[in-house]
């Protein structure tokens, strides 16, 4: 094993020497040390002793991956968002400068995992718009093991909080399978949510293998709020780990959904950023580019990248809308510093246990770059999912109806910030989250500190590394070589390189010479101080469908040059001046592509709403009976009743003064309720809070034995109209119009529900009532879809 630092004991070094080299995983149970005669007299007893598999002293790890949270963003580095953990981790370790993702959730955390490039772990993007080409299947093989079934086969607790986004959408009922659960991948123990994201107020939660509900407080609150919610869960599981197993090291992986889409958090975390912003992104990005230079994080000849012509400058911003926006980026750094908080109860609890000093800290500082989702700012970021068009006015006017300027980053808005914040917190770069081809998407901070094996050294390690790094750099701390075998499964051969060998020294030359990007075809790639890169069809601050996506031809794209030993923001095109060095690289990235299953470029881009959205993962089946009322179907994996031409038929008695949820799919965010207020049958077609359509019976219902039908039929294409018809026992009793239907889902964490609605309420009609639970009886509900 390379030298790990001149901090680390002579006796942990050569305990690592005696450790035998294991390639088949798990290891083979030890034998018994007894001996059997025909009788206890004849027999000799002798304890057998469990062979240990790691050096005496394995560090504990403490993965900590904040999520889409852009390089200018922290404080630590020069940004405008207190992080003071991120800053406690730096100032006690080392940070990396040149640290990347690959640019997108799903497939930087499998990258992350399994030390594997995405697409040769089939997460060429996230697993909500998976497809059936290798590389972009959502499913990580069992032919790449993840670090959490390593280090668990050698002795570790392991265990995951938080954002899972590495299962097959169809995958995540209770009745799993669960090979692909967090449980099936490693960790003994999972609490968080399996989807890319979810309410901060009303999450859908998984512990292990099991559906649970929220507590109804977390953080010593009287609220309930998910990041706190998983730091007290992993506080908790650290005070069992120390308790039933101290002689075990531990491998926790925290992973806060913050801050992704929706930004939500308590009032006066935002509040604590009133005012700071009110000049806008333009000018925050000269701030945070002069305070980076100043701390050293990027070198004095960096230049500052200009904005897009496509994304709007602050001065372009009507004074009437400006409130709005620089709440939405007061919210985001609230939220992001809540994160960071939290993060930071997680490391004093392990320092109250007295293990800090032996614990091996990587707080990555998002999967991918700040998000640009949320497109002009939203109230509902899942509109720019669907590709459906909205305008600032829409979601003022929505948002004025539902309480104005307060009650952004509560439980009645999925807001998300304007694009313009989120290429301002990529300070100095180019570009954003889903764009592989700048670093603005791909470059994220990252702090290392392990107090008894890393001396403090303030110089930034400027070596280009990325996830897949990671995993080898826990291997070769631990002595443990690449298996070849894991629980049955040959293994692919492992994409990371260790960067132990960067601990102790700043200046120690790089060993990652190529690193290839593409999500959803803004690829790049890297080689020895080079980066090609282009952007591909779409810009993702651009809402609606890209123009000239249906003739787009990755063959025709135009590549960029950079030489980012001289150029660090990737300020200067040299395409024109070495077209020969662009063409070397470009083949490059062909072999790479071929090697990492990531054909056909743009892959990842196949089931969305700019071309097949009826691919898009969904359930095999197309008519579904229900006996009984039945709550908590993830939408994934639910009926898409506002995609497809649907019927749904019910068998309802209905009482006196009948009120309730006959069935509700999704949440306030976006969603389709079908209800019983004061007698009269409802429907509702909530797309994302920008555009409610409401149906009403011109009658009431009769009470007794009835049968309720709402037929919603397709009137050209997925995304378009629906017209949707009541009935009730055979007879319309309305009829309406949706004017836009959704492409894609509702959301990624809410679920469908029949007799109740256990989610966020999908109507204002009856928020305060929620959830409505129908005060008759249901009987079989059947849903087919209609051709």
């Amino acid at each position: 094993m390379k030298r790990l630092s001149s901090f680390i004991f002579f006796s942990y070094l050569l305990s690592l020497s005696v450790i035998e080299a294991q390639q088949v995983l798990p290891f083979p149970p030890t034998p018994s040390a007894s001996k059997p005669g025909v009788t206890m007299e004849t027999s000799t007893y002798k304890k057998r002793t469990e062979e240990r598999h790691l050096p005496k002293d394995a560090p504990n790890i403490l993965i900590i991956l904040i999520d889409d949270a852009g390089a200018g963003a922290p404080s630590a580095y020069g940004g405008e968002v207190n992080t003071p953990t991120l800053s406690r981790v730096a100032n006690q370790g080392i940070s990396y400068n040149r640290f990347h993702s690959t640019a997108m959730c799903s497939p930087t955390r499998a990258a992350l995992l399994t030390g594997r490039n995405h697409t040769r772990v089939g997460n060429g993007q996230i697993a909500a718009i998976a497809n059936d080409f290798d590389g972009f299947s959502g499913i990580i093989p069992k032919s790449c093991a993840t670090m959490a079934e390593v280090l668990k086969d050698y002795g570790y607790n392991t265990a995951a909080f938080g954002k899972w986004h590495n299962t097959p959408e169809d995958q995540i009922t209770s009745k799993g399978p669960f090979d692909f659960w967090p449980t099936g991948y490693g960790f003994e123990y999972f609490y968080g949510f399996l989807a890319g994201e979810a309410s901060q107020w009303e999450p859908t939660l998984v512990r292990n293998n099991n559906y649970v509900e929220h507590p109804k407080s977390a953080g010593g609150h009287t609220y309930y709020h998910l990041t706190e919610d998983i730091a007290d869960d992993a506080i908790r599981w650290l005070r069992e780990q120390k308790a039933y197993a101290p002689d075990k090291p531990f491998f926790l992986y925290w992973a806060p959904g913050a801050a992704h889409g929706p930004h939500q958090v308590p009032k006066e975390w935002a509040d604590k950023y009133k005012g700071k912003f009110d000049d806008g992104w333009d000018k925050y990005r000269e701030r945070v580019f002069a305070r980076e230079k100043k701390m050293g994080w990027i070198p004095q000849n960096t230049q500052l990248t200009p904005r897009p012509a496509s994304m709007a400058s602050w001065e372009s911003i009507p004074e009437s809308e400006k409130p709005f926006q620089r709440r939405l980026m007061e919210i985001w750094a609230g939220f992001a510093e809540h994160a960071d908080y939290n993060a930071g109860r997680v490391i004093d609890e392990i320092e109250k246990m007295g293990k800090l000093d032996n614990t091996l800290v990587f707080y990555i500082w998002g999967d991918n770059g700040s998000s640009s989702e949320g497109l002009h700012g939203t109230i509902s970021e899942q509109l720019a999912q669907n590709g459906i068009p909205t305008t600032i006015g829409d979601h003022i006017k929505a948002l004025n109806e539902l309480g104005g300027l307060d009650i952004l980053g509560g439980p009645k808005t999925d807001n998300m910030f304007h694009a313009g914040w989120a290429w301002a917190c990529s300070t100095p770069y180019q570009g954003t989250k889903l764009q592989g081809a700048y670093f603005g998407g791909t470059r994220q901070p990252m702090a290392i500190m392990w107090p008894k094996g890393i001396k403090h050294d303030a110089t930034a390690r400027s070596q280009f590394h990325h996830v897949v790094d990671i995993l080898p750099t826990v291997y070769e701390i631990n002595g443990i070589p690449n298996p070849e075998i894991v629980n049955g499964f040959a293994q692919d051969e492992i994409d990371g390189v260790s960067m132990v060998y960067s601990f102790d020294s700043a200046s120690a030359a790089g060993r990652r010479h190529i690193q290839f990007f593409d999500i959803m075809a803004s690829r790049g790639i890297y080689q020895d101080g080079w980066f090609a890169s282009a952007r591909g069809p779409r810009e993702p601050w651009v809402g609606g469908i890209p123009k000239g996506i249906r003739e787009w031809n990755p063959l025709t794209d135009e590549w960029q040059l950079y030489h980012i030993d001289e150029d660090w923001s990737q300020a200067n095109d040299l395409a024109a001046k070495e077209p020969r060095k662009l063409g070397e690289l470009k083949a490059l990235f062909l072999t790479e592509s071929a090697r990492n299953k990531n054909l056909p470029i743009g892959g990842g881009l196949w089931s969305t709403p700019f071309y097949h959205p009826e691919d898009a993962p969904a359930s095999p089946f197309t008519e579904w009976s229900f006996d009984h009322p039945i709550v908590g179907m993830p939408e994934s994996t639910a009926p898409k009743l506002g995609k497809n031409s649907s019927s749904v038929k019910m068998n309802v008695k209905v009482p006196a003064r009948a009120n309730g949820v006959l069935y509700a799919l999704a949440g306030f965010s976006g969603g389709i309720t079908c209800f019983v207020k004061d007698g009269y049958l409802n429907y509702e077609f909530n797309l994302f809070e920008v555009e409610r359509t409401k149906i009403k019976s011109k009658e009431k219902l009769p009470v007794g034995e009835v049968t309720i039908e709402v037929e919603s039929r397709l009137v050209d294409k997925i995304g378009g109209a629906m017209n949707v018809i009541l009935r009730v026992n055979g007879k319309t009793v309305q009829e309406g119009l949706v004017p836009r239907a959704m492409s894609l889902h509702f959301t990624s964490n809410a679920t469908f529900d029949i007799g109740t609605d256990l989610d966020s309420p999908v109507s204002l009609d009856y928020f305060d009532k929620a959830p409505f639970t129908f005060n008759g009886t249901i009987g079989k509900t059947e849903i087919r879809y209609l051709r």
